[in-house]
Order: structure tokens, then C-alpha cells, then sequence
């Protein structure tokens, strides 16, 4: 099923984005190492993390949480929302066993000088009501039905806000 077309005038600052819930297994933390050729064994190897990391197990590397914020934000964003620019920062781990929320925020919209829709998304991702990585993202979402941000190369696809217009 093909997710709803999400415009941009479809949002606005303070738009919550439903929360995602996810339970940790030691298979999703070791899948997503495997994926990301990340072959350190505090992704993999419960003795090694706890005994030589001082960690309670294994737990989520960096691209694997990434892989999480964008697939959160492109769910949300819809078939023609394209990630712009994304930054986030680890304050704690996610370990098997471990209920991940993601939950976000519109901070904000815009147009740029070329007539790209921008979406600015503040995004948490927490473990018991503990924020384990904090995220802010950038994504375009078309102006109108007929708007692709997918189609814009080249000059028309700008994902640094330097230049916005409003």
C-alpha cells in the first residue's frame, strides 16, 4: 500500500508526527552491523561488549540508528519526500530488550529560491521515556500534486538552507 501523498501545505510548525514503536532484538542489532559492514564486536558479541565495552550488551551502531531516522521520516514524508540533509546525536545506547520510541516535531517550512518545499523535523528517538539520540532533518516535500523532489537535479535541488526565501 502506497502511503498518502504528503504536501507540503500539508504541514505546518508544531505538525507531530505519529509515534513509531519498536522492540530491539539482538537480530536487529547484529543485522543492522551485518548491513553496514560494521564488523566491531560490541555490535555482535554480548561477552565482548559487557566485558571489555562495560556495556549491559550489545547495542545499535551509528548507521543502523540513522537507518532508523530515515525510515521514520520517510514514512511519514510520504513517496515524494526526499531527505535533504539529516544530523542527529548519540547520547545513549539501545540494547535487545529495549522498546525504541521515535516521535517528532515540524520545527518548521519554506520554499527556496527555486520553488523547492522544505520541511525542517526535529526528531527524538528514546527508551523508556529516556532520549537516547536526538535528530533534526531536513526533507522536501512537493509544493503541488505535480511537484517531485525526486525529479530536481542539478540547480534545482539545493538541500542546504542557505538559500530560502521565505
Amino acid at each position: 500500500m502506497t502511503p498518502p501523498l504528503r504536501l507540503l501545505g500539508d504541514v505546518a510548525a508544531g505538525h507531530r508526527l505519529d509515534v513509531l514503536r519498536y522492540d530491539v532484538s539482538a537480530t536487529t542489532v547484529v543485522l543492522g552491523a551485518l548491513a553496514t559492514r560494521d564488523w566491531r564486536p560490541m555490535h555482535h558479541d554480548k561477552d565482548f561488549a559487557r566485558d571489555r565495552n562495560g556495556t549491559r550488551d550489545i547495542f545499535l551502531n551509528t548507521p543502523n540508528q540513522a537507518a532508523w531516522f530515515e525510515r521514520y521520516l520517510t514514512d511519514w514524508s510520504g513517496p515524494h519526500g526526499r531527505l535533504g540533509t539529516i544530523t542527529f546525536r548519540m547520547a545513549g545506547s539501545v540494547f535487545p530488550g529495549d522498546t525504541m520510541e521515535l516521535s517528532g516535531v515540524v520545527e518548521g517550512t519554506s520554499v527556496d529560491a527555486v520553488g523547492c518545499g522544505w520541511a525542517t523535523v526535529a526528531v527524538g528517538l528514546s527508551v523508556d521515556g529516556d532520549t537516547k539520540t536526538t535528530c533534526r532533518a531536513r526533507l522536501a516535500l512537493p509544493v503541488s500534486p505535480d511537484d517531485n523532489p525526486w525529479s530536481r537535479r542539478a540547480e534545482r535541488w539545493r538541500p542546504r538552507p542557505e538559500d530560502e526565501v521565505g
